[in-house]
């Protein structure tokens, strides 16, 4: 039942997009044949997937460092008050700053280089991971951390049996919506900056405005994101928070 329901949703949506474009024209819209059959060409001359799996690799790169980062900070934070007093105030500036303040200002401080870009990524990325791990080193339970005193666990014993458990559902949190944050910070980095990747690819079409290339990159790395959503992510959280109630 849910498959059928999907698959009439994306019926739907090309019936729109068909409708729309014979609306707008071809220029403004063009049909999803057209966006497919730009796809094919780009797929058949190696530029799609070359530029994909640019754009991917500095995804899976970001998104590790500010993942790493961020649960870090966000530990100490949530169990050192000193600390979480200390970090609050950063916390709130790169929360409120805008991210293309960020990659704007890393590009002029360290140039249009692969390490500037990979850098502001992972400002954008890193408040929020810190917030949500922060939320989840604040809600852990205090008696398991007296008993892990108790019998003595080294640090890492601790940190692996009794903390990582408890911390898991909250990383999952972090994981799914810093993706999605992720993916969509590296395509701005690409247009201002780097000469490959999807977002360049679509900075080239919009000068030239092709929109038939916009969306074929756009639908292509879209498709292979919910990919990774659906079939990494999702089961990921699903493992993780097996052990909680389901609603009825």
């Amino acid at each position: 039942m849910n498959l059928v329901l999907r698959l009439a949703s994306i019926a739907l949506l090309l019936a729109v997009w068909l409708a729309g474009s014979h609306l707008a024209g071809p220029r403004l819209l063009p049909s999803p044949q057209a966006v497919g059959l730009a796809i094919v060409a780009e797929a058949r001359s190696g530029a799609l997937a070359f530029n994909l799996g640019v754009t991917l690799a500095r995804v899976a790169a970001a998104f590790s460092i500010a993942m790493v980062l961020g649960t870090a900070c966000g530990l100490a934070m949530g169990r050192r008050r000193l600390v979480d007093r200390i970090g609050d105030p950063w916390l709130v500036l790169l929360l409120n700053l805008p991210a293309l303040v960020i990659i704007v200002l890393a590009y002029i401080w360290a140039g249009l280089t692969e390490t500037a870009a990979l850098a502001a990524v992972v400002l954008n990325k890193l408040p929020l991971a810190t917030v949500t791990v922060r939320e989840g080193a604040r809600a852990l339970d205090r008696d398991l951390d007296e008993m892990a005193q108790v019998f003595r666990m080294g640090s890492w014993t601790r940190f692996r049996h009794v903390v990582l458990p408890q911390l898991t559902p909250y990383l999952a949190a972090a994981s799914r919506s810093g993706l999605s944050l992720v993916w969509k910070i590296v395509l701005i980095v690409e247009l201002l900056g780097r000469p490959n990747g999807v977002g360049f690819e679509i900075g080239t079409a919009f000068q030239l405005f092709d929109v038939t290339k916009i969306l074929a990159y756009a639908l292509a790395f879209v498709a292979v994101m919910l990919a990774i959503e659906t079939f990494v992510v999702q089961p990921f959280e699903r493992y993780v928070s097996r052990w909680r109630p389901r609603p009825a």
